[in-house]
């Protein structure tokens, strides 16, 4: 086994959570803006894209240099052992970008990175022919400028992690998978407690809610690129599944709704849970959030509601906020409510100030967490 430098990249916001997780699968890190690196070897590739709910790639860094030239660039990135890493018949795009740095052109960055890679190809593998047919498995480079500091990495996902595999369908605004799971870690809910969801929209929130419930790791439903990667191998990915498998805990009950006043999104919903194999262990009903009541205590409510951004919805928006904290009133004591929303206004439609809030961005949208945190905790709680 070898050991390389993984990062695991995360939207603005959400670094602290990724370090944690990683942190959690056993590896030190350190966190920057973005991302979080870490060192490991190919089961730490694995074991990353299988089990980090928050991160948005896994990716591979095969090397940092300065860059202020093009030549530089070049020689930079021809250094590489591009033999170890891509097969001859290698498919490998190559996508960049560029903050505060003389090699501003990033089409430039990319064509030079392009050309060495080829170079270096035809060195190792000894082919004489001005080019490489590229009909084999996909390697993803990314050559990243920051203030003149060319980073080479190679994306091991594939997909983005968000692409969890269960989503059949979705609404016109969806929230990410990802961002779902950050709401939901970011709360004090525990899987022996209610979780209601009254904005679920396609399901995003409770499935996220029941996959960390049952400590199911987000990545079991998908494929990853670096799974066809030879010097990874597949007995690496066997084990990582197995441990998958092993630390899943499919008997753990778990009492989790989720409401939508569009029926459609409902169905949509239903067909989601059941894609991600967990339908028989959310409920989802066609309901407004004013018509929520509970004899439940010691729940958490987490929402996404609609931002009233849209023109002509922003009054409608309110009124509803307005609705929803009159509904989630006699709840405070023993309820946690956390709401997502960019609307400023939002504590005062509500009629309470937030426990806590957190910035957070949905997309490109700014955004904060209303956190209203329960008045009581259970007994065993306080001991």
């Amino acid at each position: 086994m070898s050991n390389y430098t993984i990062i695991a990249t995360a939207a603005m916001g959400l670094e602290a959570l990724v370090a944690q997780e990683v942190r959690n699968l056993g590896y030190e890190c350190q966190v920057d803006n973005g991302k979080v690196v870490f060192k490991g070897d190919e089961q730490a590739i694995a074991r990353a894209n299988l089990w980090l709910r928050t991160a948005d790639r896994i990716k591979i860094q095969v090397a940092q240099f300065k860059a202020y030239t093009f030549e530089e660039l070049f020689q930079g990135v021809k250094k590489i052992a591009w033999g170890d890493f891509l097969p001859k018949d290698a498919e490998f795009p190559v996508i960049g970008k560029s903050v505060k740095s003389k090699l501003a052109s990033v089409p430039d960055c990319q064509s030079i990175v392009k050309k060495a890679v080829v170079e270096k190809l035809k060195e190792h593998y000894r082919i004489s022919t001005s080019w490489l047919e590229e009909t084999g498995d996909l390697y993803r480079i990314e050559v990243a400028l920051l203030k003149d500091v060319a980073t080479i990495t190679l994306d091991a996902s594939g997909a983005g992690l968000h692409k969890r595999g269960y989503r059949s369908d979705q609404g016109e605004a969806p929230l990410k998978e990802t961002l779902a799971a950050a709401l939901i870690m970011l709360t004090n809910w525990t899987a022996d407690k209610p979780f209601v969801d009254p904005f679920c929209g396609s399901g995003t929130i409770p499935i996220e809610a029941a996959l960390i419930g049952q400590n199911i790791a987000p990545g079991f439903n998908r494929d990853f690129v670096s799974e066809k990667w030879n010097w990874i191998g597949s007995d690496v990915w066997d084990r990582a599944r197995e441990e998958v498998e092993d630390k899943a805990n499919y008997d753990q009950p778990l009492d989790i709704s989720g409401f939508d006043i569009d029926h459609r999104m409902v169905n949509i919903a239903k067909e989601n849970a059941f894609e991600a194999g967990l339908g028989e262990l959310i409920s989802f009903k066609q309901m407004q959030v004013a018509d929520f009541t509970t004899n439940k205590q010691f729940g958490v409510i987490v929402g996404n509601p609609p931002y009233g951004e849209r023109l002509g919805e922003k009054k409608q928006v309110e009124e509803m906020y307005k609705q929803m904290g009159q509904t989630f009133e006699p709840y405070e004591d023993t309820w946690s409510i956390y709401m997502l929303t960019s609307h400023e206004g939002f504590e005062e439609l509500y009629g309470r100030q937030a426990t806590k809030k957190r910035k957070l961005f949905n997309g490109f949208i700014r955004t904060d967490l209303y956190q209203y945190w329960a008045k009581q905790r259970p007994k065993r709680l306080n001991k």
